[in-house]
């Protein structure tokens, strides 16, 4: 502010009284607002409940897959050789490349399960077996996110790599899961969490999703109500998912 400025404030204060000063900075403020304050068209999203609690299921293909399936398509190279999906194989089928091994890791003893484990803690999954473990909306129902990390790095061959996706922005509405959702996450906290295990330099984060999708995903709208160039901004201040590429260094045997 200016000295001309500040003489031009102080002369207002003086006036108007520090009430009515404020009051007219407000209006004023107010004023230069698009949409004006107030005015805001909320349309459809003017409801408390929620378009679908299903995550969006029941309209299309949810927002927050829109961005998993497009960053596993953008290093579906990295899905070769041998390769560990936990919770299920759909991803390794869909963008898998040379696998030469399918594995799948789940808390329960479900059919087709190669290993039934708690991943904080898998003494039955063998030290360096993988070149992929691909691993999807998964970290935040553990409470001990470390020790799953530090199991993820474990299992994985040197050189090996770790394709992982976790809530930003998100329900909390899985009727099966919702009871053990410990956990949202952010560039800076992936960034640590995987850093901590793997080496900084084959660690790489990003974010997905902007204002517009977090809420559409929000109220449970499906990803083809939006433009894809809607929903292809990414704006890190608003992540609906974080993605993590984490690469165990090629001369680490456990």
């Amino acid at each position: 502010m200016t000295l001309l400025q500040e003489k031009r404030t102080a002369l207002a204060r003086a006036v108007l009284g520090e009430d009515n000063y404020r009051r007219v900075l407000r209006v004023l403020n107010d004023r230069r607002q698009k949409p004006r304050v107030g005015k805001v068209r909320f349309g459809d999203l003017r409801r408390i409940e929620p378009i679908c609690r299903e995550y969006g299921f029941d309209r299309g293909r949810p927002v927050d897959r829109f961005y998993i399936e497009n960053f596993l398509d953008a290093h579906r190279y990295l899905v070769t050789g041998t390769v560990l999906e936990i919770g299920e194989r759909t991803y390794t089928e869909s963008f898998g490349e040379g696998v030469t091994r399918s594995d799948m890791l789940h808390v329960a003893d479900v059919p087709g399960a190669t290993y039934v484990a708690d991943l904080t803690d898998a003494p039955n999954v063998p030290t360096g077996t993988y070149d992929c473990i691909i691993l999807t909306q998964t970290l935040q129902m553990i409470f001990d996110t470390k020790a799953a990390v530090d199991t993820l790095h474990r299992i994985l061959k040197p050189g090996g790599v770790v394709l992982c996706t976790v809530p930003g922005i998100s329900q909390i509405a899985d009727p099966v899961w919702n009871s053990t959702w410990y956990w949202s996450f952010t560039e800076l906290s992936v960034n640590r969490l995987f850093g901590d295990a793997f080496p900084a330099e084959g660690v790489a984060v990003r974010a997905y999703g902007n204002v517009l999708s977090a809420t559409a995903f929000l109220h449970g709208m499906a990803d083809r109500e939006l433009e894809r160039h809607e929903l292809n901004v990414f704006d890190p201040e608003y992540p609906v998912i974080v993605s993590v590429v984490a690469r165990k260094g090629g001369d680490v045997a456990a």
